[in-house]
């Protein structure tokens, strides 16, 4: 029996919250093609080489979420989990940084995505597609401040 090929990836993104009239929003970007809600992320370097992780995160929450943040918590939470597409398995792991929103308008996101919105923390578990997302936000928004 062959060995399925396994593609190895790592992507950054934000987990990015701004308090309005004294209640945390979290932003969340709907994916275009799968149309999964999620946080933004992307690839390391696909654009900058030799590109830091803190800034490829930066740089996809102002892509896909049309925002600028600043990370405040800087060692990231790390989510792995597997894929196919086509005959090829990926194995990816995901760096989030828990930021707060600086400025910008979600309705600025870029091509990547279909829409982009901040939304109250009772939405995100209806919203937000996978578990593993679900979990990663528990796990961050501890650290969360005003």
């Amino acid at each position: 029996m062959a060995k399925t090929p396994t593609v190895f990836e790592i992507s950054t993104g934000g987990i990015v919250y701004k308090k309005e009239n004294n209640v945390l929003l979290w932003l969340l970007v709907k994916h275009k093609g799968a149309g999964h809600w999620g946080f933004p992320k992307g690839h390391i370097g696909d654009l900058i080489k030799d590109e830091r992780m803190e800034d490829a995160a930066l740089r996809e929450v102002r892509e896909e979420g049309g925002i600028t943040a600043k990370i405040i918590h800087n060692t990231p939470l790390v989510t792995q989990y597997y894929f196919r597409r086509g005959h090829m398995l990926h194995n990816k792991s995901v760096y989030y940084f828990l930021m707060k929103y600086i400025s910008g308008e979600t309705k600025d996101h870029d091509d990547e995505v279909s829409d982009a919105k901040f939304v109250e923390e009772e939405e995100l578990p209806e919203t937000l597609t996978f578990e593993i997302d679900k979990k990663a936000f528990k796990e961050l928004k501890n650290n969360a401040t005003s």
